[in-house]
């Protein structure tokens, strides 16, 4: 089964590139709502391996996850360079791990490719699409297909 491009009206013009380990991954810009260096979070019991714990952001306490555990890569090692990109998608804000932020890349429809289709072997909502830079592959994120659903409910 071949898998379809993202609708070109749904492909978001901005966004916010961020490496994950060796890896360079895009977001939408409008689920961004901040960006912080990393600070140690309380564990959280019974959790999801990739659930790191909940940390207090102003009076509201959110789950901070490591986006590279999720996405099927080696498990983050947080560190004093580490990031935290607080992100609202679902119904609620949550802090993803990543290993920095980088730019802000303007993208048109275009410019993003159907991300090659390994059947059985790899098919994933959460890649949404890919784009070349000069000389690196950008994977673009969709963040709501990545999560339980009864993580993003309100």
């Amino acid at each position: 089964m071949t898998r379809q491009a993202p609708p070109v009206r749904d492909l978001p013009a901005e966004l916010i590139s961020i490496r994950v380990g060796d890896q360079l991954f895009a977001l939408d810009i409008m689920v961004v709502r901040e960006i912080r260096g990393w600070s140690a979070s309380t564990p959280l019991p019974q959790a999801p391996a990739y659930v790191l714990g909940m940390i207090n952001l102003r009076g509201t306490v959110l789950p901070v996850l490591d986006l590279a555990s999720r996405l099927g890569l080696p498990p983050s090692r947080p560190d004093s360079s580490s990031v935290v990109v607080v992100a609202e998608f679902g119904a609620r804000p949550v802090g993803l791990l990543v290993s920095a932020v980088c730019d802000i890349i303007t993208v048109a429809p275009e410019q993003v490719q159907t991300a090659p289709d390994l059947g059985d072997l790899g098919e994933s909502a959460v890649v949404q699409g890919v784009i070349t830079l000069e000389n690196e592959i950008v994977t673009l994120l969709d963040l709501n297909a990545a999560w339980p659903e009864a993580l993003l409910a309100a």
